[in-house]
């Protein structure tokens, strides 16, 4: 069975989306069989796989409120599989609000699909709704970005707050898979300070790589493209692609 990660952050702007895109590709490039969910209903996530959100005929969405086979709704990209989303998703906050264990429809959704995948990455949405909780309830571990800037560390207390929640109440057996450091930039105190902080706080779960400011990731999006397709060379595909092996080396014991 595949291993599902939440990659989640409650602040935005930390290189959620970005991490969640160029992992999904990176872990497609390395073989292994990944299936991205765009859990956003800004659909980023969906535009950077080079899908056009504006014409998706089934998501994210109809896996929710629909109750439809993920297997059926998603598509294939030359980046990995992938839950495509769009603003439809919006509505399924308040249809959800009504359903019954509604926290648990995702959990449930990608029971089945799980078997066909290695990894399954959800793209949670940067707040703390019913769409998060679906993606942190459903996932086996919690990825969490966490920008090189001085209120990102307000923000991963409160993400923290949150999965302790999640685990004593919805979901016990959700971990960290682990803290990764975006918008590193090594020229300044800022950045090497709040990596210290971070590595002081979670020590191990920190990853070893590190993914540096680079023009090229925030190029690649308007392109439709993850970085590795956009400029593989960039110092961000190189760092992406050496987050994905650490991934990959982290669960190598694992077992389905």
């Amino acid at each position: 069975m595949g291993k599902i990660i939440a990659v989640a952050n409650q602040k935005g702007g930390v290189g959620k989306t970005t991490t969640s895109v160029n992992v999904t590709c990176a872990l497609h490039s390395e073989g292994k069989k990944v299936l991205l969910v765009d859990a956003d209903p800004q659909g980023n996530a969906t535009s950077a796989m080079g899908v056009d959100k504006n014409r998706v005929r089934a998501g994210t969405y109809d896996v929710l409120i629909g109750a439809a086979p993920v297997e059926t709704c998603a598509v294939k990209t030359k980046y990995g599989g992938l839950l495509p989303s769009n603003k439809a998703l919006s509505g399924a906050l308040i249809e959800m609000v009504e359903l019954p264990e509604r926290e648990y429809i995702l959990k449930k959704a990608l029971k089945d699909a799980a078997e066909s995948y290695d990894f399954i990455l959800i793209d949670c949405p940067p707040s703390l709704e019913l769409l998060t909780l679906n993606g942190l309830v459903a996932a086996d571990t919690v990825l969490v970005p966490v920008q090189c800037e001085y209120f990102a560390l307000e923000g991963l207390s409160d993400l923290m707050n949150t999965v302790r929640l999640i685990k004593r109440r919805l979901n016990p057996a959700l971990e960290i898979e682990g803290v990764v450091l975006t918008m590193f930039d090594g020229r300044t105190n800022l950045s090497m300070q709040v990596a210290a902080e971070v590595k002081k706080y979670f020590r191990e779960k920190v990853l070893r790589t590190v993914i540096p400011r680079n023009v090229r990731l925030s190029e690649a999006p308007s392109h439709g493209k993850p970085v590795m397709a956009y400029d593989p060379a960039s110092k961000g595909a190189l760092a992406y692609t050496n987050l994905a092996r650490e991934i990959i080396e982290r669960n190598s014991g694992r077992r389905s």
